[in-house]
């Protein structure tokens, strides 16, 4: 498989920039550390599996799945955007092998999210949804948000790249950033009935630490080509 243009040339820029600690370099090239990753990422779905058939998810099961699989998509979501901050920060270009299967589960849980939405909480009545999805604003936007995310996981192959071309399937994957203020925005309406937003408060930080930081870069470079 060909890498992306991003991942290409930031391995470029690390050459250029010297060698990186081979000991954290082997472990993420590893030819496991994809598979490890792949099973990792699937535990949460298998351990509320797990919890559905066993009747431990609480009093409320239902719930539990719509609220559990919802999280979950968020902290994909973070975890994905992460890694390019991560890699500048650490200098390591290998960490951007694992953000496709990041971004593709981040997709797995979102529609999850709603298949349990759709089926515990309405009984899978496509008229009721489409009602419930209209009647509530943070339903419409984390619908929208789901919405946006199904391209950027159907163009999550290499071909796709070569198909759509660098720059355009690079604008296309921009909507991530819509994608998280919508996911926090749908999460923040959701504890606002009971006024409870220590949780969201986590994720703002961190939504907040990881766009800051894309900002910050994006104006020193134009800062810079002004200058050149």
């Amino acid at each position: 498989m060909s890498a992306t243009p991003e991942f290409l040339a930031t391995a470029r820029a690390a050459r250029a920039g010297g060698a990186k600690p081979a000991k954290a370099r082997a472990i993420l090239m590893h030819p496991l550390a994809k598979p490890v990753l792949f099973v990792a990422a699937l535990l949460p779905f298998a351990w509320l599996l797990y919890g559905a058939f066993a009747n431990t998810l609480g009093a409320n099961p239902a719930e539990a799945l719509i609220r559990s699989t919802g999280d979950w998509t968020l902290r994909f979501l973070c975890a994905a955007l992460a890694i390019t901050p991560l890699r500048q920060w650490a200098g390591e270009v290998a960490l951007a092998r694992f953000r496709r299967m990041l971004g593709v589960y981040t997709f797995f849980y979102g529609v999850l999210h709603f298949l349990c939405y759709a089926w515990l909480d309405m009984g899978l009545a496509l008229d009721d949804i489409t009602h419930d999805i209209a009647k509530r604003p943070f339903i419409l936007v984390g619908f929208t948000a789901l919405v946006l995310m199904t391209p950027l996981a159907a163009t999550s192959f290499n071909k796709a790249i070569k198909w759509l071309s660098a720059p355009r399937w690079r604008a296309l994957h921009k909507a991530v950033y819509a994608i998280v203020l919508l996911g926090l925005l749908h999460f923040f309406w959701m504890r606002a009935g009971k006024h409870d937003f220590a949780e969201w408060s986590v994720y703002a930080v961190i939504v907040s630490v990881l766009l800051g930081d894309r900002l910050l870069r994006w104006a020193r470079s134009r800062a810079e080509a002004r200058r050149a």
